[in-house]
């Protein structure tokens, strides 16, 4: 308890139990849930238990179907500071997965720019459809700070995507992936039980 409060300090540790008390009416399985936060469409979210946020992050939930759960989150998840997720779909957060700060996480796009029916660039955006594609990110993944995860990605167990990355296509299982966009650069050897480079 001593080193709790040599971290926190009194005021923090205050601030903490604040917090703690807040968070369960927000999302009651949640271990914390740090002010302020902004979610819109609650009724679309889902968290496992001992989901974590840092400071000023925002969940954008939204369905055509009123009974569709479009962020689903999985146990022990822990979203840092400035986080982002927006899904008009599906975003699927499995257990275990640490997101750091500054992440941006989107299901889809104003506008579509590829195959048939592109849109035009003198349309507004705003006025432009909405296009999406669900999003996995698979347990016991780790998303560094800055990373942008576009629509259509799976991101596989066990990878890690290095800091100011752009994802725009899917991530195998146990790979370290860096880059803009991401390519990957390592992968996990389970016999050698070490991080091999490609």
């Amino acid at each position: 308890m001593r080193n709790f409060f040599n971290s926190y300090g009194f005021f923090g540790v205050l601030e903490l139990i604040y917090f703690k008390i807040r968070s369960r009416f927000i999302f009651a399985n949640a271990r914390i849930v740090r002010f302020p936060i902004k979610i819109r469409g609650r009724k679309f979210i889902k968290v496992g238990k001992g989901f974590t946020t840092g400071f000023n992050c925002r969940l954008d939930a939204f369905a055509s179907n009123l009974n569709k759960t479009t962020i689903c989150i999985g146990s022990n998840v822990q979203i840092n500071d400035f986080v982002h997720i927006g899904a008009i779909e599906s975003i699927n957060i499995g257990d275990n997965v640490l997101i750091a700060s500054n992440v941006f996480i989107t299901d889809h796009n104003h506008g579509n720019y590829s195959g048939q029916n592109q849109d035009l660039p003198d349309t507004k955006p705003a006025e432009r459809p909405l296009h999406s594609k669900p999003i996995t990110i698979e347990k016991n993944v780790w998303i560094g700070e800055y990373v942008s995860v576009l629509p259509g990605v799976t991101i596989g167990e066990g990878s890690i995507i290095g800091a100011m990355s752009l994802v725009n296509k899917d991530v195998p299982p146990y790979s370290i992936a860096v880059g803009s966009p991401a390519r990957v650069v390592k992968k996990f050897n389970h016999s050698s039980r070490s991080w091999e480079r490609i």
